[in-house]
């Protein structure tokens, strides 16, 4: 009984102080004590460890504000940003913060073009709203942007935006492109003190949408063409396989074709709904292989007879079109791959794919060689039936 009672005791112990360690950590991440600043709102913003403290001033429509951003180390940039326009990163007005390469905290404004923001280098510039009192200071593992700012005009409600990524020397690098990373976004009330992760809910639609563009073009230009070349190359063959391989080889590209054609509809959309953001090679690519496509779809509607003397030049024509789809293709999926960035999960996947074909051609491609030498022998042997009995003997060797 004491034996039970005392575990009984310990559980209650260990279950109150978790709970406990977990209300005080969580009040100690915005009951931050800054020297000399006492702000009347705080948030733990929803991504990156970072927090956001304000006190909004109605009078002149300003806010003094402090951006912690933790867990860093000296060699990182911060970045904490207002978007007026609306959007998340292309027209983000920019508070940029980061040890140089003398060791001193360096803060300066930055805003961001909505044109070609994939490429800004968040160079030092006036913002579209007026800031003041902007400094930074980076201490243990955390830095802090502080400053006032006039809000825009528009009201106290609107996008913000924060971020993180390294430091070479003075030059700020790219940001990763996790999860966390990107949906770094969501609105903010300077007036209410209301925040909602607009991030998450806007990555995961365009992710998911993503997530269909890549399995339908995965599938279609990357698994099913690929398959209908094979089945055309080697079924064909076969004797008993005529003309079922010509009717496999068909109905696989033509169900490629489709599939296909709605990847490259759901990569036009996004395409659309991404401004600023373009994927120019990529884009380039997937419109070919639409393009090359629809034209061996429409070469069906050619193809001369098996005995036309055109039809070696369509046989010339059809196979090179379609090992340039298949050559383009496995391209172009990697490169969205690169773009999707998902941990690499997906290329492992495919180069597994791409392997197991490669094998399996490797394999049809001498056992078919083989059997069209062997009956190619055969027919030699028919042909000239005094060639080899008629130097060897009947048996094969020297009577």
């Amino acid at each position: 009984m004491d034996c039970k009672f005392s575990m009984n005791v310990l559980l209650f112990s260990a279950f109150f102080t978790a709970i406990f360690l977990f209300a005080s950590s969580n009040a100690q991440s915005c009951s931050f004590s800054f020297r000399g600043q006492n702000y009347a709102t705080c948030v733990t913003l929803p991504a990156l460890n970072a927090f956001l403290h304000w006190t909004y001033h109605q009078p002149n429509h300003s806010v003094d504000l402090a951006y912690r951003h933790t867990q860093l180390t000296a060699s990182n940039w911060v970045v904490w940003a207002l978007n007026p326009s609306g959007g998340a990163m292309a027209g983000a007005q920019c508070l940029v913060a980061f040890t140089n390469s003398s060791g001193g905290v360096q803060a300066y404004t930055s805003p961001i073009p909505i044109p070609d923001y994939t490429s800004t280098q968040l160079r030092q510039g006036p913002l579209s709203f007026h800031v003041s009192n902007l400094t930074a200071e980076f201490m243990g593992d955390q830095m802090t942007i502080f400053a006032t700012i006039a809000l825009p005009s528009a009201g106290t409600s609107f996008v913000q935006v924060w971020q993180h990524g390294d430091v070479s020397g003075n030059i700020l690098q790219v940001h990763p492109r996790t999860p966390e990373h990107l949906r770094s976004f969501g609105n903010i009330d300077f007036s209410s003190g209301v925040t909602a992760d607009t991030g998450s809910a806007s990555r995961g639609s365009r992710e998911r949408r993503e997530n269909v563009h890549g399995v339908l073009n995965v599938v279609s230009w990357g698994i099913l063409i690929p398959i209908g070349a094979m089945t055309a190359r080697y079924l064909k063959v076969f004797k008993a396989a005529k003309p079922a391989w010509f009717y496999l080889h068909a109905a696989c590209q033509t169900s490629a074709y489709i599939v296909g054609v709605a990847g490259w509809g759901t990569g036009l959309k996004l395409g659309s709904d991404s401004t600023g953001e373009v994927r120019s090679v990529h884009r380039k690519i997937g419109i070919t292989l639409f393009a090359l496509g629809t034209l061996q779809v429409f070469a069906l509607l050619l193809r001369p007879k098996p005995d036309h003397k055109y039809r070696i030049y369509w046989n010339m024509y059809h196979i090179g079109i379609g090992y340039s789809v298949i050559i383009l293709s496995i391209i172009n999926i990697f490169q969205g791959f690169d773009i999707l960035d998902r941990e690499k999960k997906w290329k492992r996947g495919y180069i597994g794919v791409l392997i197991f074909l490669g094998a399996s051609a490797a394999i049809l491609e001498a056992f078919t060689w083989f059997i069209v030498i062997k009956r190619k022998g055969r027919r030699d042997s028919d042909k000239y039936p005094h060639t080899v009995s008629g130097m060897n003997g009947a048996n094969g060797y020297e009577a």
